[in-house]
C-alpha cells in the first residue's frame, strides 16, 4: 500500500497539501510575520540578482550593503517624518485650545448641542468604549512592528548565508523521505514563481500611486514632498489600505497648513487614488502580468479581500494561479486571425 502510494503521484502530492494548508491553519497567528519574511526576502532575491547582473559580487555583500540601505532609509523617514508629524499634532492641538477659549464660545449653538448631548447620554460608558478601542489598535499596531522587525532580521540572515543555506536544504532532496520534501518543493517553486508576479505588480502600483499623490499634494500646497514621498511609498506597499494609512498624517498636516478646506482636498485625493488603485491599476496589472482576465482578477480580488483581509489582496492571485497549475489548467493565449482566401487564378 505505502508503495502504490508513492507511485501514485497525484494522490500524493494532494496528500502533501492537504497537509500543508492543515499545518497552515493551525499556525495561522502567525502568518503576517511568515509571509512578511517571504516579501522581504524575495524582494531582496531579486534585486540582488539584478545587481548581479552588472556587478560581479558576492551575494553577502550585497546584501548587507541592501539591508544597511534600508535601515538608514527607514531611519531618515522616521526621525524627519515623526518631526513634521509631531509639529502638525501640536499646532493642531492648539488651534483647538485656541477655539475652547475664544469669548464667542459660550454662545455658539454648537457648544449648546454638544452639552445637551453630554447630559442627556451616558458619555462615561462612549468614551470608556471608544479608549478601549484605541488600546486595542495600538496593540495591533504593536504586534505588526514586532511581526515587521522580526521578518525584517530573519530575511538578513537568509540573505547573508543564501547559499548555505540553499545547500542544506538540498539534503532533504536526498533524504530517506525524500518524495515528501520534493513534492514540497514542487509546491514551493509553483508559489514563489506566480508570488513574485505579485510582488513586482505591488511595487509598479507603489510607485504609480506615490507619483499621483506627491503631485496632488504638491499641487494642493504642501511642504517636504520628498519625505511625504517616502512615506507615500512605503504605506502604498500594502494593498489598498495603504492608502487609508496614510490619510490620518495627511489629514493633520493639511489642517495646520490651509485648515478645513485642505482636508476636503487632501479626502478627496486620497479617495480619487484609492479607487484608481482597487479599480483600475490592481486588476489591470494584475491581468496583464498574470495574463488572467480582468474579469477573473478583479473577482479573484473581492473575495480573497473578503476571506483573507489585507493579506488577500497579495496572496489571493497567487494562490489562484497555483490551484490552476496543480490542476494542469493552462491558459490559452492565442489570437484570433483574419485568414484571407486566395482566389484562383
Amino acid at each position: 500500500m505505502y508503495e502504490k502510494f508513492l507511485n501514485n503521484t497525484r494522490l500524493r502530492r494532494f496528500t502533501v497539501l492537504g497537509l500543508v494548508i492543515f499545518v497552515l491553519f493551525l499556525v495561522r497567528d502567525f502568518m503576517t510575520p511568515m509571509l512578511l519574511t517571504f516579501i522581504f526576502t524575495l524582494i531582496s532575491v531579486k534585486i540582488v540578482k539584478f545587481i548581479q547582473r552588472y556587478i560581479k559580487a558576492p551575494t553577502f555583500l550585497l546584501a548587507t550593503i541592501l539591508y544597511l540601505f534600508e535601515l538608514c532609509l527607514l531611519y531618515l523617514l522616521i526621525s524627519k517624518y515623526s518631526t513634521i508629524l509631531i509639529d502638525q499634532v501640536v499646532s493642531t492641538y492648539n488651534s483647538i485650545v485656541h477655539f475652547y477659549q475664544h469669548k464667542d464660545f459660550d454662545s455658539d449653538i454648537v457648544t449648546d448641542f454638544i452639552s445637551n448631548y453630554f447630559k442627556n447620554h451616558n458619555w462615561q460608558d462612549k468614551v470608556e468604549s471608544g479608549a478601549g478601542i484605541i488600546l486595542e489598535q495600538l496593540q495591533n499596531v504593536g504586534r505588526l512592528a514586532i511581526s515587521f522587525i522580526m521578518s525584517f532580521i530573519l530575511s538578513f540572515f537568509f540573505m547573508i548565508e543564501k547559499e548555505k543555506t540553499v545547500l542544506f536544504s538540498r539534503n532533504f532532496l536526498s533524504s530517506e523521505y525524500a518524495w515528501f520534501f520534493q513534492d514540497l518543493y514542487y509546491f514551493a517553486k509553483v508559489f514563489v514563481e506566480t508570488f513574485g508576479v505579485v510582488v513586482e505588480v505591488q511595487l509598479l502600483i507603489a510607485i504609480v500611486n506615490t507619483v499621483i499623490t506627491t503631485i496632488g499634494l504638491g499641487l494642493i500646497g504642501f511642504t517636504q514632498l520628498p519625505t511625504l514621498a517616502i512615506m507615500i511609498f512605503f504605506l502604498s506597499l500594502i494593498p489598498v489600505a495603504g492608502v487609508i494609512f496614510s490619510c490620518i498624517p495627511l489629514t493633520l498636516i493639511a489642517y495646520s497648513t490651509g485648515g478645513l478646506q485642505t482636508v476636503i482636498y487632501v479626502l478627496v485625493l486620497i479617495i480619487v487614488v484609492h479607487c484608481v488603485e482597487a479599480y483600475i491599476l490592481n486588476p489591470k496589472f494584475m491581468s496583464s502580468r498574470t495574463k488572467l482576465p480582468i474579469f477573473y482578477t478583479f473577482v479573484i480580488l473581492l473575495f480573497s479581500e473578503k476571506f483573507l483581509g489585507v493579506w488577500g489582496l497579495i496572496v489571493g492571485i497567487p494562490i489562484f494561479n497555483f490551484f490552476l497549475e496543480i490542476l494542469g489548467v493552462k491558459i490559452a493565449t492565442k489570437k484570433i486571425k483574419n485568414k484571407k482566401t486566395e482566389q484562383p487564378s
